[in-house]
């Protein structure tokens, strides 16, 4: 090959002498990105335009959230300086302070109030009247009875019911108040009474009614289930009734505990004395008058 054609002939793409690529003129060499690189690597790779719009719009509307909640500030600080500047020229009370109810105020709604629910009640009971009238109150069932309880007692003891009545609100239970003097011989004879029977003696209880003591004795006939309640009335200062429980003998510990507690003396009793307090307590803690010695007791 002569030197004329060795320089006319154009040069191949190949290796140079060191082995490298040569460029070629007219031929550019595109990089293929890499492991997570978009194609063409990261030099050449542009946002797409929805992602760009979109964070815009986030930038916006963050803008948006700022300037709201400033002018929500401003506009409260204004309220409350308007709220000020009357309250300047009012006077010098704070608003709360002269908001605020009198006492004569909560006593006149008090007695309003009280008023209103007084005249509504009138007006239910006159409605109830006028509605239904008072029908005749029907007996109890327990009358006949109380009646013939009484009529025995007067009987052997002549007057000696100070009281009799029902008392409806506890099962309509036929109650007898009798003079202490003769009870003794009455317990005998409510026992042993053909048709009576009470021979068992359910409770005793004594009460402290103020101006007196009382013991309630709560018999039953175990043959015909009837029961009635005798109470024996006594003073405050000796308080005293004859035991009953050679009669009854579940009056023992009962008449224990009614001395025990309120005082109460039972001439007769084969073995009165306390039976919750200690021996040496001092005074009688269901009685109304009663103060102990320890408060903290």
């Amino acid at each position: 090959m002569s030197e004329d054609q060795k320089r006319d002939r154009p040069e191949a793409a190949g290796t140079g002498m060191s082995g490298e690529p040569q460029k070629v003129e007219g031929a550019e060499i595109t990089k293929t990105g890499g492991a997570g690189e978009p194609p063409g690597g990261y030099a050449g790779a542009n946002p797409p335009a929805a992602e760009q719009a979109e964070a815009e719009k986030a930038a916006s509307t963050d803008a948006d959230k700022e300037a709201k909640i400033k002018a929500a500030a401003e506009a409260r600080a204004a309220r409350a300086a308007e709220r000020a500047a009357k309250a300047a020229e009012a006077g010098d009370a704070p608003e709360a302070e002269k908001a605020a109810p009198t006492d004569e105020e909560k006593e006149a709604k008090a007695k309003a109030a009280a008023e209103a629910r007084a005249a509504r009640a009138r007006e239910r009971a006159a409605k109830t009247e006028a509605a239904a009238p008072d029908a005749p109150k029907e007996p109890s069932p327990n009358q006949p009875l109380l009646d013939r309880f009484v009529a025995i007692l007067k009987e052997n003891f002549g007057e000696v019911v100070e009281e009799a009545f029902i008392n409806e609100k506890g099962g309509h239970l036929p109650y007898v108040v009798l003079k202490g003097e003769v009870w003794p011989e009455a317990a005998h004879l409510l026992k042993n009474h053909m048709e009576l029977k009470l021979n068992y003696l359910r409770n005793l209880s004594g009460v402290d009614m103020e101006t007196h003591m009382e013991v309630a004795y709560h018999l039953i006939s175990l043959e015909t289930k009837r029961e009635y309640c005798v109470k024996i009335k006594t003073n405050r200062e000796t308080p005293s009734i004859p035991s009953v429980t050679p009669v009854w003998p579940t009056a023992n510990w009962n008449e224990r505990e009614a001395y025990d507690l309120f005082g109460i003396d039972f001439p007769g009793h084969p073995d009165l004395r306390r039976i919750m307090m200690a021996d040496d307590w001092v005074g009688y803690p269901l009685r109304k008058d009663y103060e102990p010695l320890d408060p903290e007791v």
